[in-house]
């Protein structure tokens, strides 16, 4: 969503001002046009040459400095998102009242494109009525907001005023871009692995860390969508907006997405549940005694295969197939056994695909043809994959 895309960040006298920089190169690795103007208190954090060095393009600060146009106009005629990472109080106070004393302030009065807004302050500031109907102004005026977050503050305070992380905000950013096609449309995405127990210390799994599964539910957020996500055990954030039900064995994702099914009008089984589990799991746990130990295992329910029996006419059912040797042709008979609209075919032996890793490529497969998805980010694949699902939909 942020190729080629037209960005001006400002960063405004605070200690996360530090951030701004991973801020400016997620922008810019996501293929976006970056212009960074600062404050002079800003300045003294950061110095104007390392955003230079990381978006390639020149660093503003001073109203004054020798140019050969009027800065804050060329940069309002310019952008298409303007961007405040980190906003201080004192930032959001001049937002809200219009005052124009420096550049960046100049530059945001004349701003026609979208806002969007990452507070961060002492949380006593952020608190004060001031500063809470200062948000309030601007929120009504049309401002996006993406934080404040709660942690550890400059002043050692564990509490509210963190800026949010730079991940977040260009997630923010990107979703300001997204084609709002699944307005309306009810998504169910199933993510991460299962957790199958043998004894209460251990179980059977898999590599699955459900990148892919949370990409495609915020994916499915930003465009508009109504999203539920159930998710086995996995070590990510839980994304903002989205239904998030948690399991742990594939009995209950199963539970849990056969009662939602009816509901949904698409449903993404990104998940991988394991195939098989232990027959009995014991109650303590098993010793080592030297002699060896046989795990007997029956299979579990196919979950994408029951979701394709039940699916009602208009739905939409995408499965996932992981696989190690012929992909295309597994995937294919993947389609027909599970009933499913696309398969998504996934090679998962390869190092930069499948699990355990940020980026992916995939071959979307359905009964009219095979289009397959160059190596990108999780993100981006999960956008290829909605594009198809929208039509699909006749979106």
């Amino acid at each position: 969503m942020l190729k080629d895309r037209r960005i001006v960040l400002g960063v405004t006298g605070g200690i996360a001002a530090y951030k701004a920089c991973e801020l400016v190169s997620r922008l810019t690795k996501a293929g976006a046009q970056v212009r960074v103007v600062l404050t002079a208190h800003a300045a003294k954090f950061v110095p104007p040459l390392t955003f230079e060095t990381l978006s390639g393009q020149p660093a503003c600060v001073d109203t004054f400095a020798p140019r050969s146009e009027m800065e804050h106009i060329a940069l309002s005629k310019w952008a298409e998102l303007f961007v405040i990472a980190p906003a201080t109080a004192n930032c959001l106070a001049k937002l809200a009242g219009g005052i124009a004393d420096d550049l960046l302030s100049t530059t945001a009065l004349a701003m026609t494109c979208p806002l969007l807004i990452a507070p961060a302050m002492n949380a006593n500031m952020y608190r004060h009525p001031a500063t809470q109907a200062n948000l309030a102004t601007l929120a009504e005026r049309g401002a996006r907001f993406v934080g404040p977050a709660r942690g550890r503050l400059a002043c050692g305070d564990d509490d509210i005023g963190r800026m949010s992380e730079p991940q977040e905000i260009a997630e923010a950013a990107s979703a300001l871009f997204a084609p709002r096609d699944f307005e309306g449309v009810r998504v169910l995405v199933t993510a991460g692995p299962t957790v199958e127990r043998i004894d209460p210390v251990r179980y059977i799994t898999n590599r699955s860390t459900g990148k892919m599964g949370y990409a495609l539910a915020e994916a499915a957020r930003d465009r508009g969508a109504q999203v539920t996500l159930v998710s086995g055990p996995v070590h990510l954030e839980k994304p903002a907006g989205v239904e998030v039900v948690g399991i742990e064995s594939s009995a209950q994702l199963c539970e849990a997405v056969l009662s939602r099914g009816d509901q949904a009008d698409v449903v993404i089984q990104a998940a991988a549940p394991a195939d098989f589990r232990p027959v009995r799991a014991a109650s303590g746990k098993i010793k080592k005694t030297g002699a060896g130990m046989t795990l007997e295992l029956e299979n579990t329910t196919d979950i994408a295969a029951e979701l394709g029996r039940r699916k009602r006419p208009g739905q939409v059912l995408v499965a996932f197939a992981a696989e190690t040797d012929d992909v295309l042709d597994n995937a294919r008979g993947k389609l027909d056994r599970k009933n499913a609209d696309m398969v998504v075919a996934n090679d998962v032996s390869r190092k930069d695909a499948g699990f355990g890793v940020d980026t992916n490529t995939v071959t979307l497969i359905t009964r009219d043809d095979a289009r397959e998805l160059p190596l990108q980010s999780k993100r981006a694949v999960a956008d290829g994959i909605l594009d198809r699902v929208a039509e699909l939909m006749g979106r």
